[in-house]
């Protein structure tokens, strides 16, 4: 997720990382057989104001600037980045922008990354897009410049390459399954300038093993985030890589719309598919599942060294 300092919204379509589109109702979340809520009854001198219309496609991804988390509605949208106006813009193809006046202030984004191997970091296609510079801080506070060498935004991933060793790598599970009720760790950097200078660490667990409107690139998640966390590693408690933070549904719309208040409802794009993503780009993961079970704290630990705060200049 980027974060443009806003907070992350319901994107009318998850990033193009979502390669199934969303089911008709999806993103208000089915309610199953509960009744529906009475309607509210007006006081006198009360008019009803537009109706709210709920988004049909996916939610964006976490870590974009206002308007998804990206620019168009029609554009898949990033992760986390800004406070909700329609749908949060997604962060990052790479492409530079249009040159600027002399003089005229860049605007800045900002996400979470984390080192997958010798100089090669991950984030979300979101926090990358539109990129005509990025930055990496590293854990000891040295900035690193980082350049776009690959992306893919059916997935919303991106890799990165830094000018200078960045750090260690963490680890990707070898197992390919991930169950429902397993404990999870999230590391980032979310809602820069707002919150904490630095990473933020939240747990909870995995709700269900597909993201919204069945997509089968992403499982849900319980542990909160915020725009900003889009792109940090979703880690087991053997501090293996399980996932990528990639957007979180927008509590706010889905009551207006079905007066229902969903909660912790987060999304991550699967470790296998970005496993998959880095061997088509020649990019080898290490891999494993032994390894002693820690507690959230030492998880968070050992992702410290890894994980990078991400800044676009557009």
């Amino acid at each position: 997720m980027r974060n443009a300092t806003p907070v992350l919204v319901l994107a009318a379509a998850l990033a193009a990382g979502s390669a199934a589109a969303q089911k008709p109702g999806a993103s208000g979340g089915s309610l199953g057989n509960l009744p529906s809520p009475p309607p509210p009854q007006a006081s006198p001198g009360f008019r009803p104001g537009p109706q709210v219309n709920l988004p049909r496609d996916k939610p964006p991804p976490l870590g974009a600037t206002p308007r998804p988390f990206g620019q168009g509605n029609d554009r898949p949208p990033g992760p986390v980045a800004s406070l909700p106006r329609d749908k949060p813009p997604p962060l990052g193809a790479g492409r530079p922008g249009p040159p600027r006046p002399p003089g005229e202030q860049r605007q800045v984004s900002s996400g979470t990354g984390f080192i997958v191997a010798p100089r090669q970091i991950m984030t979300n296609h979101h926090v990358a897009e539109g990129c005509a510079a990025m930055r990496a801080r590293l854990n000891s506070g040295q900035e690193i410049d980082v350049t776009i060498v690959a992306v893919d935004a059916q997935r919303d991933l991106a890799l990165l390459r830094a000018e200078a060793d960045p750090g260690p790598a963490l680890i990707f599970r070898r197992a390919t399954d991930v169950r429902r009720g397993e404990n999870v760790v999230t590391y980032g950097f979310p809602l820069a300038g707002l919150l904490s200078s630095g990473p933020t660490l939240t747990t909870g667990d995995v709700s269900a093993l597909a993201g919204l409107g069945d997509n089968p690139r992403q499982i849900q998640i319980s542990a909160p985030v915020q725009q900003g966390n889009s792109g940090g590693p979703l880690l087991d408690l053997r501090g293996h890589v399980v996932g990528v933070i990639v957007s979180k549904l927008n509590a706010q719309r889905i009551a207006q719309a079905t007066g229902d208040i969903p909660q912790n409802v987060n999304f991550a794009v699967k470790h296998t598919e970005a496993v998959d993503f880095m061997r088509e780009h020649g990019v080898q993961p290490v891999l494993d599942d032994a390894g002693t079970v820690r507690t959230a704290a030492e998880v968070g630990e050992l992702a410290h060294a890894s994980t990078v705060f991400l800044r676009c200049m557009r």
